[in-house]
């Protein structure tokens, strides 16, 4: 089964960092935002990956392809020495048995026509989707046999954000009773980690302007075949310098919730 991460946003308003480089390649704790989601699903066995490339997108491809080299030894022999010519590298990295296609979906195309220019690539019935910049403690396990258990053709995994603003409670007197600091709000939001049959390509264009949380969602929905996991666990997302800034205390903390192959030494 693979799984398909969407890559290609410009990220605007994280401008300090994605000025000269995609989102998905911002750091937390030394590894790209990428790297981090692609473990977390490595965790519970999903090493198929299908990357959706757009902006600054040839960086993304330049990270793969030197990654043997920037995570292990190596010795290079220079020149033509006949069998001893190459590079023979030392040790192994726990990405080893990762597979990854880069795919290039287009500068300005939406996350609908992103999705659809990928199809060629799954050669399952169902994949999974998410993107390139939000993080979870997710059981993908339970995400996957609940989508299996309703038979619908996609699912969306739905959290609680957190409000941008901290609560007052305030009496009468303009006494602030309690105080609370980014609260979850009662509604849920689409985090995205999705669940899809691949029947789901159907309801996409390859049109630039289709917008996967749009009319396909829309539609899915309208026909009862869109689901929603409720997770109540970790979510959070990497869209301004602030959240770049306390996803890297939290991974320094050594208490990263969406760690999971690091908490259980996986």
């Amino acid at each position: 089964m693979q799984v398909v991460i969407l890559c290609g946003g410009q990220g605007t308003r994280l401008r300090e960092e994605t000025e000269y480089r995609p989102k998905p390649l911002v750091d937390v704790g030394g590894h790209p935002i990428l790297w981090h989601i692609m473990k977390l699903y490595a965790h519970y066995g999903l090493r198929d990956f299908v990357m959706c490339l757009g902006y600054r997108g040839y960086m993304i491809k330049e990270y793969f392809l030197n990654y043997e080299a920037m995570s292990n030894d190596f010795t290079i022999c220079l020149g033509n020495s006949g069998t001893d010519y190459g590079i023979k590298y030392h040790g192994a990295h726990e990405e080893q048995d990762f597979r990854v296609t880069l795919a290039d979906t287009g500068l300005d195309t939406m996350t609908g026509a992103r999705v659809k220019r990928i199809e060629g690539y799954i050669d399952s019935d169902t994949f999974m989707v998410t993107y390139g910049d939000g993080l979870s403690d997710i059981n993908i396990g339970s995400l996957l046999e609940f989508h299996h258990s309703h038979g619908r053709l996609a699912t969306v995994t739905a959290v609680r954000p957190p409000s941008r603003f901290g609560i007052l409670d305030v009496s009468p007197e303009s006494q602030v009773k309690k105080f609370v600091e980014k609260p979850l709000t009662a509604g849920w939001a689409s985090a995205g980690y999705f669940v899809f049959n691949r029947k789901v390509f159907d309801f996409l264009s390859v049109s630039p302007d289709c917008v996967l949380e749009g009319d396909p969602l829309e539609r899915l929905s309208a026909a009862g075949e869109l689901m929603s996991y409720s997770h109540e666990g970790f979510f959070f997302a990497m869209d301004t310098y602030r959240e770049y800034l306390h996803l890297n205390e939290i991974w320094n903390s050594g208490q990263a919730p969406w760690a999971m192959w690091r908490n259980s030494n996986a």
